[in-house]
C-alpha cells in the first residue's frame, strides 16, 4: 500500500500515480465504447485495431490463427489490445507525475492509431471518428483532475493542519477515482445494451424475406460506364446520409407501428405485417438534400420497394380542407409534406427495402418515406412512426421552424464529374460527363459551355422514368491552356437550367457547375 509521509514528500514508487492512469485510461475506452454503440459505428475502435493488425498481419499468420484458435481468434487479439493499453495507462499516469507533456503526448498517439483504424475502414463518416475523440478527451479530463490532487496530496507540507489537509486531499482523490471507476463500469453497460440493440436489430432485419420485393435490375442504356462518373445505382453503403438523429434509433419490425390520424374519417394503426402484407410497388427514384450545393455530392439514385401512400390516404379519408401531412420519425423529428405530393399520382410510398434489401438501419428500418420530386426535409422521413393529416397553417415541422421553404420541391440541377475541377488533361478530344436530374419532369437535354462560348449538346443516357438522374457525356475539343467549362439541363418541358446563383437556403441551390481544367499540349 502507498504511503505518505509528512513534509514536502510524494507517495512511494508512484503506485497512486499509476492507478490514476489506468483509471482514466479505462474510462476513455469505455465511453469511446458507449458511444461506438450508441451511434451505431460498426466497430468500437479497438475492435477496429484489432481488424487492422489482422489485415497487416501476413496471410499464413492469420490461417495458422484462424485455425488455432478457431473463432475465438478475434476476441483474443481484442484481450491482447486491452492488456497492452492497461499497461500503456499505468505507464503514462506514472509519467504524469514529473513529464505531463509525455502522457499527452502518449494519449494523442493512442488516439491517431484509432483514428486511422476506423477511418481505413469502408465508406467511413464523421461519426467514425466521434468515439476516438471522445475517448481522448476523457482521457486528458481524467487525468488532468486525479493528477491536480495527486499533487496536493503529495505536496502537503508539515506545518499545523497538515495531516488534516492530507486526509482530505486523499479522500477526494479516492472519490474521484471511484467515481471514474462507476463511470467506466457505467459506459461500458451502456454501450453494451446499445450494442446488444443493434445487434437484435440487425440480426432480424437480415432474416426478413418480403415477399413482392425484387433485386434491382439495371435498365439498358442508363450508364455509360466511364470511370470517375456516378455509378447510376447507388449503393446502399455509399448512399449520401443527412439526418438529425445523433443517434439512430433501433426498431425491431414486429415492435414497428405507424398510426395515421388528423383531418381524417377514420384513424388507421398499421403494425409491420399489416404494412408488408399489402401490394408492393417498386420504382427508381433518385433522391437529393436541399443542402446539396451545386456541383454536391449529396444524392443518390436507388431501387426503393414500398407500400404506396396514396392508398393508405385514402383508406384513412382526409378532410377537404387538408393540404398537409405531419410526419414524424421515432426520434421525434418532423416534417410537413404537400397531400397532394402523397396522392397526385407519384410512386410516393412508405419504403421497406432499399436496392432490393430491407431498409439499412441507417436508412430507416424498418420503414421510413419515398417521395419523388421533393426535398428530402419536406418528405424522406426515416424510422416514420406517425403520419398526422392537417394544414400548413396549423403545424410547425423542424425544417421549416428554421427558416426553410414550406413545399420543397426539387429544382433541375446538374453537374460534372468527368473531368474533375483543376484536373490536368491532353490537348484534342476530352470526354466530358456527368448526371442532370428534374425529378418529376424529366431531362430532355443536357448543353456543355467552353470558356463561355456557345453551348453545345451533350449526348444524354436512358432512363426508365422521370424520377431518375441521367447521364450525360460530351466530347469537347480542347486546346492547351486553362479552360472553363459549365454545365446545364434542358428540362422536359423545354426550360433551361437557369444561371441564377443562389445559395441552398432556404429551398434550395441554383446555378450551373463550373470548373476549370488546364489542357496540355
Amino acid at each position: 500500500m502507498p504511503e505518505c509521509r509528512i513534509g514536502r514528500v510524494r507517495t512511494s514508487r508512484g503506485g497512486w500515480w499509476a492507478l490514476a492512469g489506468l483509471l482514466a485510461g479505462v474510462l476513455g475506452l469505455a465511453l469511446s465504447y458507449a458511444a461506438a454503440a450508441l451511434l451505431h459505428v460498426r466497430e468500437s475502435p479497438v475492435v477496429a485495431v484489432a481488424e487492422g493488425i489482422a489485415d497487416l498481419a501476413p496471410g499464413p499468420v492469420v490461417t495458422w490463427a484462424i485455425g488455432a484458435f478457431d473463432k475465438a481468434d478475434k476476441k483474443i487479439l481484442v484481450l491482447g489490445i486491452l492488456l497492452f493499453l492497461a499497461v500503456v495507462f499505468v505507464l503514462l499516469g506514472r509519467a504524469a507525475r514529473r513529464r505531463w507533456w509525455l502522457t499527452m503526448l502518449g494519449y494523442g498517439a493512442l488516439a491517431a492509431i484509432g483514428a486511422v483504424a476506423v477511418l481505413a475502414k469502408p465508406n467511413p463518416g464523421v461519426n467514425d471518428v466521434v468515439p476516438v475523440a471522445g475517448g481522448l478527451v476523457a482521457w486528458l479530463v481524467a487525468m488532468a483532475v486525479l493528477a491536480q490532487w495527486l499533487r496536493r496530496w503529495e505536496l502537503t507540507d508539515g506545518g499545523e493542519g497538515a495531516a488534516r489537509e492530507r486526509a482530505q486531499t486523499r479522500r477526494t482523490f479516492f472519490v474521484l477515482a471511484g467515481i471514474t471507476g462507476g463511470v467506466s463500469v457505467a459506459g461500458g453497460l451502456v454501450g453494451r445494451l446499445a450494442g446488444d440493440a443493434r445487434r437484435r436489430t440487425e440480426a432480424s432485419r437480415r432474416l426478413l424475406r418480403l415477399e413482392g420485393v425484387t433485386a434491382p435490375d439495371l435498365p439498358d442504356g442508363v450508364s455509360f460506364g466511364l470511370e470517375g462518373i456516378s455509378p447510376w445505382q447507388t449503393p446502399s453503403d455509399r448512399f449520401y446520409l443527412i439526418d438529425t438523429a445523433f443517434i439512430k434509433p433501433t426498431i425491431e419490425a414486429a415492435d414497428w407501428q405507424l398510426r395515421i390520424h388528423g383531418m381524417v374519417e377514420r384513424e388507421i394503426t398499421l403494425s409491420y405485417r399489416d404494412l408488408v402484407s399489402r401490394e408492393i410497388t417498386e420504382d427508381w427514384i433518385t433522391l437529393n438534400c436541399v443542402s446539396n450545393e451545386v456541383g454536391g455530392d449529396l444524392i443518390g439514385n436507388a431501387w426503393w420497394s414500398g407500400v404506396r401512400l396514396a392508398g393508405l390516404l385514402e383508406a384513412a379519408g382526409p378532410h377537404p380542407d387538408a393540404d398537409a401531412v405531419l410526419q414524424t420519425s421515432a426520434d421525434g423529428w418532423t416534417c410537413g409534406t404537400p397531400l397532394s405530393a402523397l396522392t397526385d399520382g407519384r410512386n410516393a410510398m412508405l419504403a421497406v427495402a432499399m436496392n432490393g434489401e430491407p431498409l439499412p438501419i441507417e436508412h430507416g428500418f424498418p420503414v421510413r418515406t419515398i417521395v419523388p420530386g421533393l426535398y428530402g426535409y419536406v418528405s424522406a422521413t426515416k424510422w416514420v412512426v406517425d403520419l398526422e393529416v392537417t394544414r400548413f397553417d396549423d403545424i410547425s415541422a423542424y425544417w421549416t421552424g428554421k427558416g426553410w421553404g414550406e413545399r420543397g420541391p426539387v429544382k433541375i440541377s446538374s453537374k460534372i464529374e468527368v473531368p474533375s475541377n483543376g484536373e490536368e488533361v491532353l490537348a484534342g478530344e476530352v470526354v466530358c460527363a456527368g448526371v442532370a436530374w428534374f425529378q418529376q419532369t424529366g431531362i430532355s437535354g443536357v448543353q456543355v459551355q467552353v470558356d463561355g462560348g456557345r453551348w453545345q449538346p451533350a449526348e444524354i443516357a436512358r432512363t426508365p422514368n422521370t424520377d431518375t438522374w441521367v447521364q450525360w457525356r460530351a466530347v469537347l475539343d480542347l486546346e492547351p491552356g486553362t479552360h472553363e467549362l459549365r454545365v446545364r439541363a434542358i428540362a422536359a418541358d423545354g426550360e433551361p437550367q437557369t444561371g441564377a446563383v443562389a445559395d441552398v437556403l432556404p429551398d434550395g441551390a441554383t446555378g450551373w457547375d463550373t470548373i476549370q481544367v488546364t489542357v496540355n499540349g
